[in-house]
């Protein structure tokens, strides 16, 4: 007897529970949910915080917020907001590298039962100031066969496609660097609107096989200061090679 009295008991707790958060949502009511910086420079950070409030009768649980792209970046400032209380929502946007109308995303997901993922957005006009920039005519270079022992080169050409003068270094510690027929010196300077053509020279391989590389060329170039070319090659032996000759001879005739 004494054990069924429990068991009502305890459903009736239950049911009053049950009765007491009938129909009780969380809903999230934002100050804005568009914000305008305006015109602004090119590589400064922006800061906006969302603010908004649970005008719900339940928390406000924020489960997840992302955003559209890794230059924007949000964080909510606490991820259960009571009802009646008021929370916000960070959102920051590194301009480099963008330049006149853009247009970011924040989104917030929650357990708002009207609106379970909010689309926030921010717009910026970014005014890109004078300033050189680098241009390369390759990123990849791919050189073939080439012979064990035998010493190598291939091109490239560097292009500032800015309005102020653009400074390059290249620097390794194996390879060899021309230009004009004649060794480069860096830093290297180069006006806007023109170009430079340079010629890297690659060591002898001490063993044959793939061999890759990468040429890395830094600049004054605010937004790209470190460009890298990829250079791939196969070293063969001269018995390799003779070998390979003899097999495919008579494709080549």
């Amino acid at each position: 007897m004494r054990k069924r009295t429990v068991i009502a008991v305890a459903a009736l707790i239950l049911l009053a529970a049950g009765a007491s958060t009938a129909g009780k949502e969380a809903r999230a009511k934002f100050k804005e949910e568009v914000w305008d910086f305006g015109k602004i420079k090119q590589g400064e950070v922006l800061a906006h915080e969302f603010v908004f409030t649970n005008e719900g009768d339940a928390p406000l649980v924020i489960e997840r917020v992302s955003t559209s792209c890794g230059c924007t970046a949000a964080l909510a400032s606490e991820d259960r907001i009571a009802p009646g209380k008021e929370g916000r929502i960070k959102a920051s946007f590194d301009t480099r590298g963008y330049a006149g109308s853009v247009v970011k995303y924040v989104y917030v997901e929650s357990n708002d039962a009207s609106n379970a993922r909010r689309e926030l957005k921010v717009t910026a006009e970014i005014d890109v100031p004078p300033q050189p920039r680098i241009e390369l005519d390759r990123y990849n270079a791919d050189l073939g066969l080439s012979l064990e022992g035998e010493e190598i080169s291939t091109r490239f050409s560097v292009r500032n496609v800015g309005e102020l003068e653009l400074k390059i270094e290249i620097d390794h510690p194996d390879f060899k660097f021309f230009a004009g027929g004649k060794p480069a010196v860096f830093p290297m300077s180069i006006a806007a609107g023109k170009e430079v053509a340079l010629e890297v020279r690659f060591p002898a391989p001490a063993k044959p096989g793939m061999l890759r590389d990468y040429v890395l060329v830094k600049s004054n170039d605010p937004v790209r200061a470190s460009l890298s070319i990829y250079v791939s090659r196969y070293v063969v032996t001269k018995k390799d090679l003779k070998e390979l000759f003899i097999k495919y001879k008579s494709q080549l005739d």
